[in-house]
């Protein structure tokens, strides 16, 4: 028996140090969520979570004989331990003043596991006995940074277990041996728990000629081989010798970033003017708190109800001792005074508890009328309150006097000769999760370049005469101004949807909410994943969708000029490239409907303009395995603006995550270069994805004279005994829409698909003589004249 279970009958006192600054998040009622209920067996024993304020705290667990396990991790207020406990055990250590959260497994979890390694056996011996088929997905060697060369591989086995492992050997150029290039095993990658493909974990560093050809193999029996192409560097043509670059030397916080397009439209206003969206911000602004106490039994906290610029900041509160026999517990109010006189027994020792001040402070006129008083996170507030000298209650913001705590107006730079929306509209936005330095400077030297090359280069002025260009370099104002000056890990915006529970100073930095969640596709309301409903949570959805100013501004600009059909949302950190789908249901990993064929073609094949572009500046390479759609490179976000850009409105959206990690060949590993990378990176990756998103105003342009009519062919794939099987093939993206039946083919027929996740075109197998008739539609709608084949079949 441990001394943990021993002492559970002991009435027991841990003095606590500290108050920890985080605790279980509310659920989506804005409640704390009931501890996991377990099933019976074992006694319902659970992995819990346990955040210990200190070591000390650690080593009084490992007194007690709690069955700690080997995990430690330092979190917000304290180290975050993992331990098997009971719930009597459980309980007793909440008595005792630990800080025990949730369950991370339990008994029920023990059963599902069971079950699922069962049915994994069974996949497993069924799949021993066949060979598997293997599909090449991409083979593909790249260059970045400094001229380093990389292989990056995808192979989808027709295995899908985790016995299966793959191969890849390949040469050093043309008539090489097979393996001469090198030979690695391949990592199997899975998303909600649904196989995809196998890969490299992170581009192969590739030391000897580039490879001709690859051959995979299985441990199942399955062989593949295929041509290893290049990936990006098709050569651009170089700027003109007057192009002008390089307009950022710092970081830069809302209130610059917004005076700065200020300036560039009163300087061109020919080509350029101010948009002003309509929904204010929040604004960087918070009501002034003070905490009381030094046990969560006997702590309360204070908030003011007026912003702490209008004078919560002045508010004063005081707990003292009256120094007397059986006084009562009073409140008096002076101006901005408040001064609690706790109450006393007959000893003339302090009674009051924190739950008798919280409800004196509320129900006193004159206190409530200035402030309102909660216990700590939901505690009844059952311990004494101790006395406390007058306390001045504070917003705690810490930018300068000149960064206005007012809400903030939000401002698009519109860009082109004739805005009057006749043009294709190009919409970029940067910094919609504060954090995230880089990007408002990445936009705003967007657009310094097209207004100072307009006169000085032709592609410049080509591009803002036949484009309407929207920038928008700071989504998210009040929660950028917030990171720049008070907390630089902040993601979300400054609203807080929290209820009292959940308003304690210690929380402040984890209010708000993550604007790109807050959007009404695939969102969390819709049963998405990727968001949550916790109003603490660093991915909270808010309290509905679009509950946001600067999602509803969002949405409202691309309403309000429907001629936008291209869209950029420039993130940090990673370096990846995507576009819709961004989110699927984690039961059976449900995603949103994919783009089309032709569509899906046409994202794929800008990339590869787009990322030639970056890679101009300094030789930087985005990954392949980081190019795609959102829910097959990186996970699902629910809620977020590209989808509702793309579903909503038939807009081409991306994504841009820029700052992407950096090969050291002195330790031969990549490294991530963060949210805020010191300047002289920050600047470079400036740098590199303003050429991206000037590219995409290319691709935009392209879009816009493009009258030509997409050529298709039909291609016989094979014939056996009484089937042919055939696809098509086509000279740009394009949709192809066809008929077997002979009859006259329109865009209600059937539409060319996809043989597989990232397979190409699928396959049409037919049994008798046809006559197949089809025609093909690029995405700037060019339609191709109807063609006309009749296909044969052997004899079966």
């Amino acid at each position: 028996m441990s001394r943990l279970l021993a002492l559970l009958t002991i009435p027991a006192v841990l003095g606590m140090a500290a108050l920890p600054s985080l605790a279980t998040p509310p659920g989506a009622d804005g409640q704390v969520e009931p501890e996991r209920k377990s099933t019976f067996e074992q006694n319902g024993v659970a992995l819990m979570r346990v955040v210990a304020t200190d070591q000390a705290q650690i080593d009084q667990l490992n007194a007690l004989g709690v069955d700690l396990t080997e995990y430690s991790k330092p979190v917000p207020g304290g180290i975050e331990v993992h331990a098997v406990l009971s719930p009597p055990e459980s309980t007793a250590l909440r008595e005792m003043g630990f800080d025990v959260r949730d369950a991370i497994a339990d008994q029920t979890d023990h059963a599902e596991n069971v079950a699922d390694r069962a049915a994994a056996i069974a996949s497993a011996e069924a799949a021993e006995a066949d060979t598997d088929t293997l599909t090449v997905l991409r083979a593909e060697w790249f260059t970045s940074l400094d001229g380093n060369r990389f292989l990056s591989f995808e192979v989808k086995s027709s295995a899908t277990d985790a016995q299966t492992v793959l191969t890849a050997s390949w040469d050093t150029g043309r008539d090489t041996p097979p393996a001469s290039g090198g030979t690695a095993t391949m990592t199997r990658f899975s998303d909600a728990g649904q196989y995809m493909y196998h890969r490299f974990s992170a581009p192969l560093a590739l030391n000897t000629p580039q490879p001709a050809r690859v051959t995979f193999t299985s441990n199942r029996g399955g062989t593949a081989k295929a041509p290893v192409t290049k990936w990006l560097g098709k050569p651009r043509p170089a700027p003109g010798p007057h192009y002008l670059t390089d307009f950022i030397d710092r970081y830069m916080d809302p209130t610059e970033i917004t005076e700065r397009i200020e300036s560039l439209s009163e300087e061109f206003p020919k080509i350029t003017q101010i948009i002003d969206l309509p929904y204010l911000t929040n604004g960087y602004r918070r009501k002034a708190q003070a905490q009381f106490g030094s046990a969560a039994d006997n702590t309360l906290y204070v908030t003011t109800r007026a912003w702490g610029h209008e004078g919560g900041n002045d508010t004063t509160v005081s707990m003292i001792d009256p120094g007397a026999a059986n006084r009562p517990l009073t409140v008096l109010v002076s101006g901005r005074t408040v001064v609690v006189s706790l109450a006393t027994d007959g000893a003339g020792a302090v009674t009051s508890t924190a739950a008798q001040v919280v409800a004196a402070l509320n129900g006193e006129p004159a206190s409530s009328a200035l402030l309102t008083a909660s216990t700590y996170r939901g505690n009844a507030g059952a311990g004494v309150v101790r006395p406390v000298a007058t306390s001045r209650l504070s917003d705690n913001l810490q930018a300068p006097a000149h960064i206005s705590r007012e809400p903030f107006q939000t401002k698009a730079l519109r860009i082109g000769r004739a805005r009057d929306g006749s043009k294709p509209g190009v919409y970029l936005f940067c910094q919609q999760h504060a954090r995230e330095w880089v990007t408002p400077i990445t936009c705003l030297e967007t657009a310094e370049r097209l207004v100072r090359n307009y006169e000085l280069d032709t592609k410049t002025r080509n591009l803002v005469n036949g484009l309407d260009i929207f920038v928008v370099p700071v989504i998210n104002p009040d929660g950028a101004h917030y990171s720049m000056y008070d907390f630089n890990g902040q993601r979300k915006n400054l609203t807080n949807h929290c209820d009292a529970v959940w308003s304690d100073p210690a929380q402040r930095n984890a209010w708000g909410v993550d604007l790109n969640r807050n959007q009404d596709v695939g969102s969390l309301f819709d049963g998405y994943s990727g968001a949550s409903s916790s109003c603490t949570s660093g991915s909270y959805a808010g309290p509905s969708e679009q509950s946001e100013p600067e999602a509803k501004n969002e949405d409202w600009l691309v309403e309000t000029f429907p001629n936008i059909k291209f869209s950029m949302n420039t993130h940090s950190y990673g370096g990846y490239f995507m576009w819709a789908p961004g989110a699927y249901k984690s039961a059976g990993r449900e995603v949103l409907p994919r783009p089309d064929y032709g569509t899906e073609n046409y994202f794929w094949n800008a990339s590869t303009k787009i990322l030639s572009a970056v890679q101009a500046w300094r030789g930087t390479a985005i990954w392949p395995g980081r190019t795609g759609p959102v829910t097959d490179v990186l996970y699902s976000a629910a809620g977020n603006s590209a989808d509702a850009h793309w579903y909503n409105h038939d807009i081409i959206a991306w994504n841009f995550e820029v700052g992407a990690d950096v090969w050291d060949p002195a330790t031969n590993r990549w490294q991530p270069v963060g949210f805020q990378p010191d300047f002289a990176e920050g600047h470079q990756e400036a740098m590199e994805f303003a050429n991206g998103q000037i590219a995409i105003l290319e691709v935009a342009k392209q879009y816009a004279a493009d009258q030509t009519r997409p050529t298709s062919e039909l291609l016989v794939k094979g014939k056996g005994a009484g089937t042919t099987t055939f696809t098509f093939k086509v000279d740009e993206p394009a949709n192809i829409y066809y008929t077997l039946d002979g009859s006259e083919p329109t865009t209600a027929s059937a539409k060319l698909g996809f043989a597989g996740y990232r397979e190409g075109a699928e396959q049409i197998t037919i049994s008798a003589r046809t006559t197949v008739r089809w025609f093909s539609v690029d995405i700037s709608g060019n339609v191709e004249a109807a063609q006309e084949r009749v296909l044969n079949v052997p004899r079966a």
